[in-house]
């Protein structure tokens, strides 16, 4: 029996990769045994359980980003963590770590390092945040999503893509899809999501300009984050339909001609993989990565990017709708995206699992 501790959470950005990578080790290693290490205030503590995982928690430890009594306190707090972390790893035996990001990461990494235990890092975002930044300098393997990505030993293997994703058949999908959301499988779709938590600009732009989207002869499937549900009037239209949440997000792709959305690194990754194009809207909090995520699509011709600050009513009347009238461009971007694309991340990930584990090695002291 080969035990894995997967590390990492907070977001879905880091916990769709994870689970999906534990889902493909559960369908292949007959004798894999999985432990999802998190916390208790990241959204693993809801998803993780759900998928049937058993999640172990240490607690949250942000690293201090300036001198008051937080940092003083992290020396210690920290410590906690990875002696919690390296408990978990020597009383299950755990045989390679594989982490994603997040504050349940850095802990595990260190803790692996102590133990003489192999890690594996995946990193999503063309600019990896601390704890990877770390790992990385002391993994056995190191995968990332981007080429731009700029880690010590990085080889890109993509991203790991949840299987109803990777296998989607558009095309076959599309009838089902559109009679779960209430929509005419023959005409065409502007997906409209800000991430599970919803994007206020995006949701602003849309309650002002939805009437000249349905004008251009197209419906609209828009998402708009549970937590902002309450900012967009779902009435106006049947081809208008408003959900607070995707529960079945690969539905949403069956029906889309053309996604409008943050560039979180899983969205860009999913759209490229099915061939979606896109007009992303990056975040615009944070350290650039969202900009730098959808960099590599755009330059290609797969998608168009307009700035958060700039995402206005006006913008989609000047940018956006022309697109919808537009058959030939969006293939052409169709095809472009799904150059940049790929499916089989989750499988180039575990590659590097297996390569990890074969050599033994945590690529620090023992």
């Amino acid at each position: 029996m080969t035990t894995y501790l997967l590390a990492g959470g907070g977001t879905a950005g880091h916990v769709n990769p994870l689970l999906a990578t534990a889902d493909r080790l559960r369908g292949t290693v007959p004798d894999a045994r999985i432990i999802v290490l998190g916390t208790a205030e990241g959204l693993e503590a809801r998803l993780v359980p759900e998928r049937g995982y058993t999640l172990e928690t240490i607690p949250r430890v942000p690293f201090p980003r300036r001198p008051n009594g937080a940092a003083l306190r992290f020396p210690a707090r920290f410590a906690r963590a990875v002696a919690d972390a390296r408990a978990l790893i020597r009383e299950r035996g755990v045989d390679v770590v594989v982490g994603f990001g997040g504050y349940a990461a850095m802990p595990a990494y260190v803790a692996a390092q102590r133990a003489g235990v192999p890690v594996v890092v995946h990193e999503a975002n063309a600019r990896p945040g601390l704890a990877n930044r770390w790992g990385a300098r002391r993994a056995a393997a190191v995968g990332t999503v981007f080429a731009e990505t700029r880690l010590r030993g990085a080889e890109v293997v993509g991203m790991p893509l949840r299987a109803e994703i990777e296998r989607l058949d558009r095309a076959e999908a599309r009838e089902r899809a559109a009679r779960h959301f209430g929509l005419d499988p023959e005409r065409p779709v502007l997906l409209v999501f800000g991430g599970s938590a919803g994007a206020r600009r995006i949701n602003d732009a849309l309650v002002a300009a939805w009437p000249e989207v349905l004008a251009a002869g197209w419906q609209l499937l828009h998402a708009t984050g549970g937590a902002r549900a309450d900012e967009v009037d779902p009435a106006g239209s049947p081809d208008r339909v408003v959900v607070p949440y995707l529960d079945r997000m690969d539905l949403a792709y069956a029906l889309a001609d053309l996604a409008l959305c943050r560039s979180g690194s899983a969205t860009v990754s999913e759209l490229s993989a099915l061939g979606i194009p896109a007009v992303y809207v990056p975040y615009a909090v944070g350290n650039g990565e969202q900009e730098l995520n959808a960099r590599g699509v755009v330059a290609a011709g797969g998608a168009r990017l307009i700035a958060d600050r700039a995402f206005t009513p006006a913008a989609v009347s000047a940018q956006v709708i022309p697109l919808l009238a537009d058959t030939a461009e969006r293939a052409r971007m169709a095809a472009a995206a799904e150059r940049c694309g790929s499916r089989d991340g989750t499988d180039r990930l575990l590659a590097l699992v297996a390569r990890a584990r074969a050599a033994g090695r945590s690529g620090g002291p023992r």
